[in-house]
């Protein structure tokens, strides 16, 4: 055995259909495309989406709502969240950084403090938006809120 003696296992390969090459070959004359219509033509590309003349999917099904452009989206955190970090951590100041120690947000998020639950330890905390409920329940336990 040598390089000269090499070759596929039989079956293993096929010989490709080689389309309009005459009427003798037997794929001569419309080459496979059948008789007339685009789509034996030369050129033919059929638009993303059609579906032989019925009415596409795309415009078939109507678009409900309207997205805005200009909402801020932000990460809620209750303040129950901010009593259990301030009892494990042992900190007095929440901002960014202690949430994002405590996997809670990632950096590019926004945080809007909730007033879910309640709060006893005395917290500054550092946010970008807070609820009434939160501010009010923050500052009757002698905390002050920072909105960043």
């Amino acid at each position: 055995m040598n390089l000269s003696n090499l070759k596929p296992a039989a079956g293993s390969t096929k010989t490709r259909k080689r389309i309009g090459r005459g009427s003798g070959s037997g794929m001569g004359g419309t080459s496979t495309r059948g008789h007339k219509g685009a789509k034996s033509r030369s050129g033919y590309s059929k638009k993303i989406g059609f579906e032989g003349g019925q009415m596409p999917l795309q415009r078939r099904i109507p678009k409900f709502g309207f997205k805005n452009v200009n909402r801020v989206e932000y990460k809620a955190i209750n303040i129950d969240v901010l009593q259990q970090i301030a009892e494990t951590k042992k900190v007095d100041a929440i901002d960014m950084n202690v949430l994002a120690e405590a996997g809670f947000v990632s950096g590019k998020d926004l945080v809007k403090i909730l007033g879910n639950g309640s709060i006893s330890a005395k917290l500054t905390v550092s946010a970008h938006a807070f609820s009434k409920s939160a501010k009010a329940a923050i500052e009757a336990v002698g905390g002050n809120i920072v909105i960043l």
